[in-house]
């Protein structure tokens, strides 16, 4: 019998009969990676903060061959120029530090319209977006985010009707499987915000 232990996009086979040593081996690779990525962070920081660009994620792919990949956030956007800027610069900080052993490949890219919102931070980078949030009961919403809370959730404010004034809900994050960003074709094609 197999079963899997999941860490973010990971997934390794485990034997039963062997477990308690695997979760050993699976706990050391998992600290490995997370000072990996620490490291690479520290690297990364002084050229995003030269460029005012936010880091809002890396992740070290794993096999052969794995994917660094580093998404970061300008409120005015960020250009290819820029993009090309930190992928050189820390491509060359990769090379003198070399803290990922053997040939990986290196992206830098914006977080799109599809990246999922799941911390308050996230949230309030997107404050005003419309968003669309898929329920863990399959019914979803659409509206525009207020942005986080103190607490686990969001506000989202949603049209009742033409006449009715708009209504804003909190929502817990448990509540919810998925949240992004989404166009408001009724704005779009109101040509308005």
């Amino acid at each position: 019998m197999l079963i899997y232990l999941l860490r973010f996009d990971r997934c390794m086979p485990i034997i039963r009969a062997v477990e308690s040593e695997l979760w050993l081996a699976f706990f050391v690779l998992s600290k490995a990676d997370d000072v990996i990525e620490t490291k690479i962070e520290s690297l990364l920081k002084p050229i995003t903060d030269e460029l005012g660009v936010e880091i809002v994620k890396i992740k070290l792919g794993n096999g052969k061959n794995p994917l660094l990949r580093v998404t970061v956030y300008r409120p005015d956007g960020v250009d290819s120029v820029v993009l090309e800027r930190i992928s050189r610069g820390l491509a060359l900080q990769l090379d003198v530090e070399d803290p990922i052993s053997g040939n990986y490949r290196l992206e830098v890219s914006t977080p799109g319209l599809d990246w999922p919102l799941t911390t308050a931070t996230d949230f309030n980078r997107y404050k005003g977006e419309w968003l669309k949030v898929q329920f863990v009961d399959g019914h979803s919403q659409e509206g525009r985010n207020l942005g986080a809370t103190e607490e686990d959730s969001f506000i989202l404010q949603v049209a009742v009707s033409k006449r009715a004034e708009d209504e804003q809900l909190v929502i817990e994050m448990r509540d919810v499987s998925k949240v992004v960003r989404t166009i408001n074709w009724k704005e779009v094609s109101r040509g308005s915000k």
